[in-house]
């Protein structure tokens, strides 16, 4: 896929979330490189960046063949704390530049009153200072939603190019998708199988029986059709395989129909509501 700054990124992420610190993300991370993943999501939060860069060195793999995004975390919002963040990730992962740099979750007036939006742009503000030191090469956001979306694009100086959001069958977010859209920023889909919650629905059986395919595989081929980006987690060699192995099939509009139908239903507390 193509972001609006003229950079490419790979189509389908390995995300990283939850995976234990350790020879487990080392080997998971190694794993996702070999199968054919370049596309590595982290964040300071996940506690994982050192093994993250630790699997990256022992794939062999140049650093310029493998996309690497992570996240500035909530108690790190702000100009000068943010710098220092990401000066810590670019250690942690033992690299000199970051592909993309997301702030992790929007300040929010619940936590923070009238000060939410200052918060998020003197956030945005050390971002853009980081693209102009070309410490990272993109930037962009993680769970913003249109209100905290709109003051960004209002005065930002560098565009934001990414916005990484909850995403799958039951939670469409269509006006974050419009506007994100309607703005050139690509949306990236966190928890796209829905933590699992979502798989044993018969409409995937039913779809996946005709391809020969697993109902993980077809939601993940409905998440591309929509030109979103799909970020995948496993630990199991098996499974990140069969995450990857979505490109040589096609669903019909009828079926993207059927998907988008299912009933609604949040994974996630919204980012207005979260207090961490």
């Amino acid at each position: 896929m193509k972001l609006s700054n003229g950079y490419d990124i790979p189509s389908v992420g390995f995300g990283t979330f939850k995976t234990p610190d350790g020879e487990t993300c080392v080997e998971s991370v190694k794993e996702a490189l070999k199968v054919g993943y370049r596309h590595i999501d982290t964040a300071a939060y996940y506690g994982n960046e050192v093994s993250v860069g630790k699997g990256l060195r022992q794939s062999g793999l140049p650093r310029e063949k493998v996309y690497i995004t992570s996240k500035v975390w909530n108690t790190e919002r702000g100009y000068d704390k943010t710098l220092r963040a990401c000066e810590k990730t670019l250690r942690d992962l033992g690299t000199d530049y970051l592909d993309l740099y997301l702030i992790h979750w929007p300040a929010n007036e619940l936590q923070f009153g009238d000060k939410a939006e200052g918060i998020n742009l003197d956030t945005w503000k050390a971002l853009e200072r980081l693209v102009d030191e070309k410490l990272v090469r993109s930037i962009g956001l993680s769970n913003f939603y249109p209100k905290h979306l709109a003051p960004i694009l209002k005065k930002a100086n560098v565009a934001p190019t990414v916005d990484q959001i909850e995403y799958h069958p039951g939670l469409l977010q269509e006006d974050t998708v419009a506007l994100c859209r309607g703005n050139g920023i690509l949306v990236e889909a966190w928890s796209p199988l829905g933590r699992g919650r979502i798989l044993d629905k018969p409409l995937f059986a039913e779809i996946a029986g005709r391809y020969g395919k697993t109902p993980a595989q077809v939601i993940l081929r409905w998440v591309l059709q929509k030109d979103i980006l799909p970020l995948v987690k496993s630990v199991h060699a098996e499974r990140i395989r069969e995450n990857y192995e979505i490109f040589d099939f096609e669903l019909s509009a009828g079926e993207m129909d059927a998907i988008d139908a299912l009933p609604p239903q949040r994974l996630s507390g919204h980012p207005d509501e979260v207090t961490y």
